[in-house]
């Protein structure tokens, strides 16, 4: 381990001092931008950012990680120096963006968390940063579960945003509004305001909200409202249309952790998996979940948390085929279950229910429950299917949906749950 740690700083400052010299050099590099005619942030922190990215994730492993955020830090004493201007506070704010981003990777939250805090306080810095920096805490804070929390960071985004002179930011005005505009939208979904939540997501789809994520809250506000052909239309434009990798080189596109490009393509093609199923074409929703799945376990490995959320999704779904084809999938739907709740971590079922904690509770109940239905129909299982749903009901909190109403999605007047992959949250 010092050895690797010892190798890895050398190539640190080697990659350092090329940098220097190509900055020099008639070779352009990729300079962070913001809308104006130059360079807002040091084309060193941008180079060292993507290695240190790259370096990480070369081998998914608790040391490739830890010498990334090595990089990371090295390069942010780098930059500390001088935190008064604009050029400084972007480099900053981009080196703990990066940070935050391979902390939330680890499943660190609480310190990505804390490095997102520092971006907010970078007052200088430009508004993309700062977008992306709340953007990423409101995401974060909702798949927590801290809905309050939530809700004022995102009004807080639109303030500063109102208050801040967007004319330094070219032609990002309108697509920094629709970001910040969208995820409060997104904040209303999950706490089920609808008619609030329409009104944040005017106009977003006419805006150039390149990283995805706006239009893809909009799209699952359109399916939630069963406007099912928009909602499919703006899910395959974000399938087809969002570049694959984060873009270190344009601060107005700035996005991470469960908010980065990665993510809501995933997030775009499972929520186009459910969609299908919801409208009843089964089989074109089985073949997109199932990409889904493949793509999550090739993400984020095969026994992530998020590849519980994507199993009980699929489960659902062969749940709603069996009862509108009047057939049988119960031995599929238990395995299914029985993966997703353990790759969700479930608690055991003697624990409190509702006084719990839980992280992805709401996707676990779905779970829980979903497993409890088949259990009853086997008498000798009965009593622990009966357990089964009562933790479930105890635990789940959604405020637009009962249990019931998600179960019942196959009559005509029934609400329509959406679980967005990115938050792990049913909307």
């Amino acid at each position: 381990m010092i050895h690797a740690a010892v190798k890895l700083s050398k190539s640190v400052i080697s990659l350092s001092r090329t940098s220097s010299v190509a900055a020099t050099s008639s070779q352009p590099l990729r300079f962070l931008h913001d809308g104006t005619n130059g360079p807002s942030s040091n084309p060193v922190a941008v180079q060292m950012i993507n290695y240190a990215l790259s370096h990480a994730r070369s081998q998914k492993s608790d040391e490739s990680y830890a010498q990334g955020m090595l990089i990371l830090e090295q390069c942010l004493s780098t930059q500390s120096s001088e935190s008064e201007g604009q050029f400084a506070q972007n480099s900053i704010g981009a080196v703990l963006l990066a940070m935050s981003n391979l902390l939330y990777e680890r499943g660190r939250f609480e310190e990505a968390i804390e490095k997102l805090h520092g971006v907010q306080g970078l007052t200088r810095s430009s508004l993309g940063v700062r977008v992306a920096a709340t953007e990423t805490l409101v995401g974060l804070y909702l798949q927590l579960g801290q809905d309050d929390t939530s809700s004022v960071l995102a009004d807080k985004c639109l303030e500063f945003l109102h208050k801040d002179d967007l004319r330094s930011n070219g032609g990002s005005k309108e697509s920094l509004i629709a970001r910040a505009k969208a995820v409060k939208g997104l904040v209303e979904l999950v706490t089920g305001n609808l008619e609030s939540a329409e009104s944040f997501f005017h106009g977003v789809q006419d805006t150039e909200a390149r990283n995805g994520t706006a239009v893809l809250s909009y799209g699952e506000f359109l399916h939630a409202t069963q406007q099912f052909s928009p909602a499919k239309e703006l899910y395959q434009n974000i399938i087809e249309g969002v570049p694959k990798n984060e873009d270190f080189s344009d601060m107005n596109t700035l996005a991470i952790c469960n908010m980065a490009s990665d993510e809501v393509l995933l997030a775009a093609t499972f929520a186009l998996g459910q969609l299908e199923s919801h409208m009843g074409n089964f089989g074109a929703a089985e073949e997109i979940l199932t990409k889904a799945l493949t793509k999550t376990e090739e993400y984020f490995g095969s026994s992530h948390p998020k590849v519980g959320v994507v199993l009980t999704c699929i489960a659902l779904m062969y749940r709603n085929k069996a009862r509108q084809e009047r057939s049988s999938s119960l031995l599929i739907q238990e395995g299914l279950y029985r993966r997703a709740i353990e790759f969700l971590k479930a608690p055991p079922l003697e624990s409190k229910g509702a006084e719990t904690k839980l992280d992805r509770g709401d996707i676990l109940a779905l779970a829980r429950v979903g497993y409890a239905e088949v259990l009853c129909v086997q008498q000798n299982r009965k009593t622990e299917g009966e357990k089964m749903k009562t933790w479930a009901e105890a635990v789940w909190s959604n405020r637009r949906m009962s249990l019931t109403d998600v179960l019942d999605i196959s009559e005509p007047s029934s609400k329509v749950p959406v679980i967005d992959a990115r938050i792990s949250r049913v909307l």
